[in-house]
């Protein structure tokens, strides 16, 4: 047991100093500018670790004794008497694109955080539990508006910024029911906060006052997930795997301060606040979303799998019980898994290769279009250690979502992830000869 908390320990330490090296305000930024992120309650994080990154977020109905399942909680009860932990990276290259007045404007920017800490052990021969911490959502926009002022000869300039995010911890359990039924349950706290911002003026002399509105949410409550998942045996071969989640529409606390303010171009206060809400007690509501999968495998040689995924967003109330301005989610998502001679002894059969693809339909709608995201992806596992049960993986994902039409924005990027899993076992009783 000593061995794993010091791999714990190094991983930990090594993979937090690997994030702040690559972005020194990583917390802050998210995964980058977003200005979708100015809606509801931000962009959200894929729910998968860094090896289902790899084959289309694909997990809903398949796992690996290897490798965490942070998606479907039934699955945790195929896991064997190891004990589990993972750390996930991820970082983002994008460039945002808009036509503004027939003129092409582009922007690029680069960010990374870190993507999850997890830990799995076995409760008895039949149940699972793990134990992770992740971000759940960020917020990261920066906009800027110019309008002229109907009836003058002024200009009016807008400013809207937001920051913060939501983030996760999560007590999950997987049980096996039967020999090939699974059920789990999903417990997450969620907590964070975000704050958006405006500010606006009329463009006459250099000294202008700037009116801004401050607006910051604190959110903390409990949420749930549940999972299932069979399994039938084809042959002494194949396997068909079958999984399903489901998180039920949840109302989440919140508390709002609201505050209104009038300052020189230079951030000096004019007047004193006017605080509209200081810490009032808000709620706001999660939609329902369901997701299936289903995949076949042959032994730990050949997986291929699909997942379908649909998020009820138009069920989102802000903290003031409003309607987000939300349409309904849906995700299509497939992924092959590949290695070529899992009980070999040669360190190139080990060596486990993936790849996928995602469609996505995402909540946003601009000019009574909704917004959609197309991505393929391609990833990699290196076996390490004694027994070669530890493995470092790689996931690189590159896509596009939004098209340059109208006053959408279309945003290309490519993502990478970064996979550290350790393998070892727990109250294991030690022989003497």
């Amino acid at each position: 047991m000593l061995r794993i908390y010091k791999r714990i320990r190094q991983t930990l330490t090594h993979s937090l100093l690997a994030v702040a090296a690559t972005s020194p305000m990583v917390l802050a930024q998210g995964l980058g500018n977003s200005p979708y992120s100015a809606l509801g309650i931000g962009e959200l994080y894929s729910q998968g670790n860094v090896t289902n990154m790899g084959m289309g977020d694909v997990g809903i109905s398949n796992t690996s004794s290897f490798y965490l399942n942070l998606q479907n909680p039934a699955l945790l009860a195929r896991r064997t008497r190891f004990t589990v932990f993972e750390v996930g990276l991820v970082g983002q290259s994008k460039t945002i694109s808009q036509n503004i007045s027939n003129t092409l404007k582009s922007q690029s920017n680069f960010a990374g955080n870190l993507g999850y800490l997890a830990l799995s052990f076995p409760a008895n021969s039949r149940w699972n539990i793990s134990l992770s911490l992740r971000p759940y959502t960020y917020v990261n926009y920066n906009i800027q508006k110019f309008q002229a002022v109907p009836g003058t000869p002024y200009t009016a300039q807008y400013n809207y910024t937001g920051r913060g995010g939501l983030n996760k911890v999560t007590f999950a359990n997987g049980v096996r029911v039967t020999k090939n039924i699974y059920a789990g349950v999903e417990a997450s706290f969620l907590f964070g906060n975000i704050t958006n911002s405006s500010d606006a003026r009329a463009i006459v002399s250099s000294t202008d006052i700037l009116v801004t509105h401050l607006n910051r949410t604190n959110y903390s409550d409990v949420v749930w997930k549940l999972g299932a998942a069979w399994r039938p045996k084809l042959n002494d071969t194949w396997t068909l795997n079958f999984g399903a989640t489901y998180d039920p529409k949840m109302h989440i606390s919140a508390t709002q301060t609201n505050i209104y303010q009038q300052t020189s171009l230079s951030g000096q206060a004019i007047a004193a606040p006017d605080t509209l809400q200081l810490n009032s007690n808000a709620q706001s509501t999660l939609p329902q979303q369901m997701h299936f999968g289903a995949s076949i495998e042959k032994g730990n040689t050949l997986l291929v799998g699909i997942d379908v995924g649909f998020q009820k967003w138009s069920q989102y109330r802000t903290a003031e019980n409003k309607p987000g301005g939300l349409a309904d989610g849906m995700t299509v998502a497939g992924g092959v898994e590949y290695t070529p001679k899992p009980t070999s002894t040669r360190y190139r059969d080990l060596i486990t290769f993936r790849a996928g693809f995602q469609y996505n339909k995402l909540p946003y709608m601009v000019s009574g279009a909704q917004l959609t995201d197309i991505n393929g992806s391609l990833g990699m596992s290196l076996p390490l250690g004694a027994y070669f049960v530890n493995h470092v993986t790689l996931s690189l994902v590159g896509g596009q979502r939004g098209v340059l039409s109208g006053t959408q924005i279309k945003e290309q990027y490519v993502r990478i992830g970064l996979g550290f899993s350790l393998n070892d076992w727990w109250f294991r009783k030690q022989v003497v000869d």
